[in-house]
Protein backbone atom coordinates (compact mmCIF):
# COMPACT_ATOMS: atom_id res chain seq x y z
CA UNK A 1 0.00 0.00 0.00
CA UNK A 2 1.20 3.37 -1.10
CA UNK A 3 2.01 6.21 1.67
CA UNK A 4 -0.64 8.49 2.54
CA UNK A 5 0.41 12.22 1.28
CA UNK A 6 -0.62 14.67 3.98
CA UNK A 7 -2.34 16.43 1.88
CA UNK A 8 -5.05 13.82 1.29
CA UNK A 9 -5.02 12.62 4.92
CA UNK A 10 -5.60 16.76 5.83
CA UNK A 11 -8.15 17.34 3.51
CA UNK A 12 -10.26 14.02 4.60
CA UNK A 13 -10.29 14.25 8.15
CA UNK A 14 -10.63 17.94 8.02
CA UNK A 15 -13.95 16.79 6.16
CA UNK A 16 -14.68 14.42 8.49
CA UNK A 17 -14.07 16.69 11.75
CA UNK A 18 -15.89 19.96 10.84
CA UNK A 19 -18.82 17.67 9.68
CA UNK A 20 -18.84 16.03 13.15
CA UNK A 21 -18.72 19.84 14.58
CA UNK A 22 -21.70 21.36 12.75
CA UNK A 23 -23.59 18.29 14.01
CA UNK A 24 -22.76 18.76 17.32
CA UNK A 25 -23.44 22.27 17.68
CA UNK A 26 -26.79 21.68 15.58
CA UNK A 27 -28.28 19.34 18.38
CA UNK A 28 -27.82 21.74 20.84
CA UNK A 29 -31.18 22.67 22.26
CA UNK A 30 -29.79 26.17 23.05
CA UNK A 31 -30.79 29.86 21.55
CA UNK A 32 -30.39 30.54 18.04
CA UNK A 33 -27.62 33.21 18.55
CA UNK A 34 -25.56 31.14 20.99
CA UNK A 35 -25.04 28.46 18.32
CA UNK A 36 -24.84 30.64 15.64
CA UNK A 37 -21.72 32.55 17.57
CA UNK A 38 -20.09 28.83 18.14
CA UNK A 39 -20.03 27.84 14.58
CA UNK A 40 -19.37 30.83 13.16
CA UNK A 41 -15.67 30.78 14.90
CA UNK A 42 -15.36 27.14 14.69
CA UNK A 43 -15.76 26.94 10.74
CA UNK A 44 -13.49 30.47 10.46
CA UNK A 45 -11.10 27.55 9.07
CA UNK A 46 -7.67 27.09 10.10
CA UNK A 47 -5.21 24.23 10.18
CA UNK A 48 -6.73 22.20 12.26
CA UNK A 49 -3.58 20.81 13.49
CA UNK A 50 -4.35 19.23 16.90
CA UNK A 51 -7.41 17.66 15.88
CA UNK A 52 -4.87 16.20 12.76
CA UNK A 53 -1.93 14.99 15.26
CA UNK A 54 -4.73 13.48 17.03
CA UNK A 55 -5.63 11.28 13.61
CA UNK A 56 -2.06 11.01 12.70
CA UNK A 57 -1.08 9.50 16.16
CA UNK A 58 -3.79 6.86 15.67
CA UNK A 59 -2.80 6.27 12.59
CA UNK A 60 0.49 5.71 13.78
CA UNK A 61 -0.81 3.04 15.92
CA UNK A 62 -3.12 1.44 12.62
CA UNK A 63 -6.31 2.44 14.82
CA UNK A 64 -9.08 4.44 12.82
CA UNK A 65 -9.83 8.13 12.68
CA UNK A 66 -13.31 7.11 13.80
CA UNK A 67 -12.25 6.29 17.07
CA UNK A 68 -10.86 10.11 17.90
CA UNK A 69 -13.13 11.77 16.72
CA UNK A 70 -15.20 12.71 19.55
CA UNK A 71 -11.86 13.66 21.45
CA UNK A 72 -10.79 15.51 18.42
CA UNK A 73 -13.38 17.83 17.98
CA UNK A 74 -13.44 18.39 21.95
CA UNK A 75 -9.73 19.80 21.47
CA UNK A 76 -10.75 21.80 18.14
CA UNK A 77 -13.84 23.36 20.30
CA UNK A 78 -11.02 24.22 23.62
CA UNK A 79 -8.44 25.76 20.90
CA UNK A 80 -11.54 27.94 19.36
CA UNK A 81 -12.96 29.18 22.58
CA UNK A 82 -9.77 30.31 23.48
CA UNK A 83 -9.66 32.27 20.13
CA UNK A 84 -12.48 33.88 20.90
CA UNK A 85 -11.33 35.36 24.31
CA UNK A 86 -8.15 35.79 23.06
CA UNK A 87 -9.71 38.30 20.55
CA UNK A 88 -11.71 40.54 23.28
CA UNK A 89 -10.49 44.14 23.97
CA UNK A 90 -9.94 42.96 27.53
CA UNK A 91 -7.31 40.72 25.98
CA UNK A 92 -5.82 40.82 22.57
CA UNK A 93 -7.97 43.27 20.99
CA UNK A 94 -7.81 41.71 17.32
CA UNK A 95 -10.45 43.12 14.51
CA UNK A 96 -9.79 39.84 12.57
CA UNK A 97 -8.98 36.24 13.03
CA UNK A 98 -8.03 34.52 9.54
CA UNK A 99 -9.28 37.26 7.67
CA UNK A 100 -12.69 37.51 8.73
CA UNK A 101 -13.99 39.97 11.84
CA UNK A 102 -13.40 38.60 15.15
CA UNK A 103 -16.67 37.17 16.85
CA UNK A 104 -16.90 39.87 19.24
CA UNK A 105 -16.89 42.61 16.05
CA UNK A 106 -19.84 40.36 14.44
CA UNK A 107 -21.88 39.48 17.63
CA UNK A 108 -21.02 41.86 20.63
CA UNK A 109 -19.17 41.23 23.65
CA UNK A 110 -21.11 39.35 26.02
CA UNK A 111 -22.06 37.09 23.21
CA UNK A 112 -18.82 36.46 22.16
CA UNK A 113 -17.91 35.41 25.39
CA UNK A 114 -20.62 33.31 26.28
CA UNK A 115 -20.16 31.46 22.65
CA UNK A 116 -16.17 31.17 24.31
CA UNK A 117 -17.99 29.68 27.53
CA UNK A 118 -20.60 27.71 25.79
CA UNK A 119 -17.33 25.93 23.43
CA UNK A 120 -15.46 25.37 26.70
CA UNK A 121 -18.18 23.68 28.86
CA UNK A 122 -19.31 21.73 26.00
CA UNK A 123 -16.01 19.93 24.93
CA UNK A 124 -16.29 17.89 28.16
CA UNK A 125 -19.83 16.98 27.12
CA UNK A 126 -18.59 15.87 24.29
CA UNK A 127 -15.82 13.96 25.48
CA UNK A 128 -18.08 12.15 28.23
CA UNK A 129 -20.37 10.86 25.40
CA UNK A 130 -17.74 9.26 23.13
CA UNK A 131 -19.02 6.18 22.37
CA UNK A 132 -18.30 3.12 24.58
CA UNK A 133 -16.79 1.10 21.17
CA UNK A 134 -14.51 3.75 20.88
CA UNK A 135 -13.52 4.27 24.79
CA UNK A 136 -14.50 2.89 27.99
CA UNK A 137 -15.57 5.05 31.06
CA UNK A 138 -12.38 4.58 32.31
CA UNK A 139 -10.33 5.66 29.06
CA UNK A 140 -12.90 8.38 28.88
CA UNK A 141 -12.64 9.85 32.25
CA UNK A 142 -8.66 9.68 31.44
CA UNK A 143 -9.26 11.85 28.29
CA UNK A 144 -11.67 14.66 30.56
CA UNK A 145 -8.84 14.61 32.84
CA UNK A 146 -5.97 14.85 30.14
CA UNK A 147 -8.23 17.72 28.42
CA UNK A 148 -8.74 19.58 31.91
CA UNK A 149 -5.03 20.03 32.71
CA UNK A 150 -3.82 21.09 29.43
CA UNK A 151 -6.52 24.11 29.22
CA UNK A 152 -6.64 24.91 32.60
CA UNK A 153 -4.82 27.27 35.35
CA UNK A 154 -2.22 24.16 34.98
CA UNK A 155 -2.01 24.61 31.30
CA UNK A 156 -3.41 26.87 28.65
CA UNK A 157 -5.03 29.30 31.00
CA UNK A 158 -1.91 29.45 33.24
CA UNK A 159 0.20 30.39 29.70
CA UNK A 160 -2.06 32.96 29.23
CA UNK A 161 -1.71 34.64 32.82
CA UNK A 162 2.00 34.26 32.29
CA UNK A 163 1.15 36.22 29.21
CA UNK A 164 -0.66 38.66 29.92
CA UNK A 165 1.67 39.74 32.82
CA UNK A 166 4.66 39.63 30.78
CA UNK A 167 3.48 42.03 28.81
CA UNK A 168 5.99 45.65 28.95
CA UNK A 169 8.57 43.63 30.18
CA UNK A 170 11.64 41.93 29.03
CA UNK A 171 11.24 38.10 29.82
CA UNK A 172 13.94 35.76 29.88
CA UNK A 173 14.15 33.12 27.69
CA UNK A 174 13.22 30.86 30.34
CA UNK A 175 10.03 32.75 31.38
CA UNK A 176 9.31 32.96 27.54
CA UNK A 177 9.37 29.12 27.25
CA UNK A 178 7.10 28.44 30.69
CA UNK A 179 4.42 30.66 28.85
CA UNK A 180 4.89 28.89 25.11
CA UNK A 181 4.71 25.83 26.69
CA UNK A 182 1.47 25.95 28.46
CA UNK A 183 -0.28 28.61 26.59
CA UNK A 184 0.07 26.71 23.17
CA UNK A 185 2.01 23.48 24.19
CA UNK A 186 0.26 22.13 26.72
CA UNK A 187 -2.63 21.42 23.79
CA UNK A 188 -0.83 20.34 21.16
CA UNK A 189 0.50 17.74 23.90
CA UNK A 190 -2.80 17.09 24.76
CA UNK A 191 -3.66 16.21 21.34
CA UNK A 192 -1.05 13.84 20.88
CA UNK A 193 -1.51 11.80 24.04
CA UNK A 194 -5.19 11.72 23.36
CA UNK A 195 -4.47 9.59 20.91
CA UNK A 196 -1.98 7.85 23.11
CA UNK A 197 -4.17 7.03 25.97
CA UNK A 198 -7.09 5.78 22.97
CA UNK A 199 -4.55 3.43 21.65
CA UNK A 200 -3.07 2.41 25.08
CA UNK A 201 0.54 2.86 24.13
CA UNK A 202 3.36 1.02 25.93
CA UNK A 203 4.95 3.43 28.21
CA UNK A 204 8.07 3.79 26.21
CA UNK A 205 6.50 4.97 23.32
CA UNK A 206 3.89 7.34 25.74
CA UNK A 207 7.18 9.03 26.73
CA UNK A 208 8.19 9.37 23.29
CA UNK A 209 5.29 10.62 21.64
CA UNK A 210 4.75 13.30 24.73
CA UNK A 211 8.52 14.78 24.04
CA UNK A 212 7.63 14.76 20.28
CA UNK A 213 4.63 16.48 20.79
CA UNK A 214 6.34 19.20 23.81
CA UNK A 215 9.35 19.78 21.20
CA UNK A 216 6.76 20.48 18.33
CA UNK A 217 4.63 22.98 20.47
CA UNK A 218 8.02 25.31 20.68
CA UNK A 219 8.77 25.16 17.08
CA UNK A 220 5.18 25.89 16.42
CA UNK A 221 4.78 29.04 18.59
CA UNK A 222 8.68 30.03 17.07
CA UNK A 223 7.43 30.19 14.38
CA UNK A 224 4.31 32.31 15.18
CA UNK A 225 6.81 34.66 16.12
CA UNK A 226 8.82 34.44 13.00
CA UNK A 227 5.46 34.61 10.84
CA UNK A 228 4.22 38.01 13.20
CA UNK A 229 7.94 39.82 11.84
CA UNK A 230 8.19 38.76 8.71
CA UNK A 231 4.96 36.77 7.64
CA UNK A 232 2.57 37.41 4.82
CA UNK A 233 -0.49 39.35 6.14
CA UNK A 234 -3.24 38.16 3.65
CA UNK A 235 -2.00 34.34 4.68
CA UNK A 236 -2.32 35.38 7.92
CA UNK A 237 -5.66 37.02 7.80
CA UNK A 238 -4.51 39.86 10.57
CA UNK A 239 -1.94 42.18 10.54
CA UNK A 240 1.46 41.71 11.41
CA UNK A 241 3.05 43.10 14.38
CA UNK A 242 0.61 42.68 16.87
CA UNK A 243 2.99 41.51 19.48
CA UNK A 244 5.15 44.15 19.41
CA UNK A 245 1.76 46.13 19.74
CA UNK A 246 0.81 44.73 22.77
CA UNK A 247 4.41 45.17 24.27
CA UNK A 248 4.82 41.43 24.42
CA UNK A 249 8.41 39.79 24.15
CA UNK A 250 9.42 37.00 21.17
CA UNK A 251 11.83 34.80 20.47
CA UNK A 252 13.33 37.01 17.44
CA UNK A 253 13.30 39.77 19.87
CA UNK A 254 14.98 37.83 22.51
CA UNK A 255 17.16 36.09 19.87
CA UNK A 256 17.32 38.06 16.93
CA UNK A 257 15.50 36.60 14.31
CA UNK A 258 18.67 34.40 13.01
CA UNK A 259 18.70 32.95 16.48
CA UNK A 260 14.66 32.50 16.87
CA UNK A 261 15.63 30.60 13.49
CA UNK A 262 17.88 28.34 15.03
CA UNK A 263 15.96 27.56 18.24
CA UNK A 264 13.06 26.57 16.01
CA UNK A 265 15.17 24.42 13.63
CA UNK A 266 16.70 22.79 17.63
CA UNK A 267 13.18 22.04 18.77
CA UNK A 268 12.34 20.71 15.18
CA UNK A 269 15.12 18.13 15.01
CA UNK A 270 14.42 17.03 18.86
CA UNK A 271 10.73 16.22 17.87
CA UNK A 272 11.76 14.30 15.02
CA UNK A 273 13.97 12.30 16.62
CA UNK A 274 11.72 11.33 19.81
CA UNK A 275 9.21 10.50 16.70
CA UNK A 276 12.00 8.03 14.99
CA UNK A 277 12.31 6.36 18.55
CA UNK A 278 8.81 4.89 19.30
CA UNK A 279 9.21 2.78 15.99
CA UNK A 280 5.43 3.14 14.53
CA UNK A 281 4.34 4.05 11.58
CA UNK A 282 5.17 8.17 12.09
CA UNK A 283 5.09 9.42 8.77
CA UNK A 284 2.33 11.66 8.93
CA UNK A 285 3.05 12.88 12.15
CA UNK A 286 6.58 13.55 10.52
CA UNK A 287 4.86 15.62 7.68
CA UNK A 288 2.83 17.51 10.28
CA UNK A 289 6.26 18.44 12.21
CA UNK A 290 7.40 19.64 8.75
CA UNK A 291 4.40 21.79 7.72
CA UNK A 292 4.75 23.82 11.32
CA UNK A 293 8.04 24.79 10.76
CA UNK A 294 7.47 25.91 6.95
CA UNK A 295 4.34 27.50 7.14
CA UNK A 296 3.49 30.66 6.04
CA UNK A 297 -0.11 31.42 7.87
Amino acid sequence: MSKQSLASFTKEHKLLLENQLEAFIERLHAPAHIKESMLYSLQAGGKRIRPLLLFATLKAFGLEPKMGLFPAAAIEMIHTYSLIHDDLPSMDDDDLRRGKPTNHKVFGEALAILAGDGLLTYSFQVLAEMPEEYASAETKLALISLLATAAGAEGMVGGQVADIEGEGKQLTLEEMEYIHLHKTGKLLVCSVMTGVTIAQASREQAVSLEKFAQHLGMAFQIRDDILDVEGNQDLIGKPLGSDIENSKSTYPLLLTMDGAKEAMQKHFEAAKYHLHATGLATQILEDIADLVVAREF
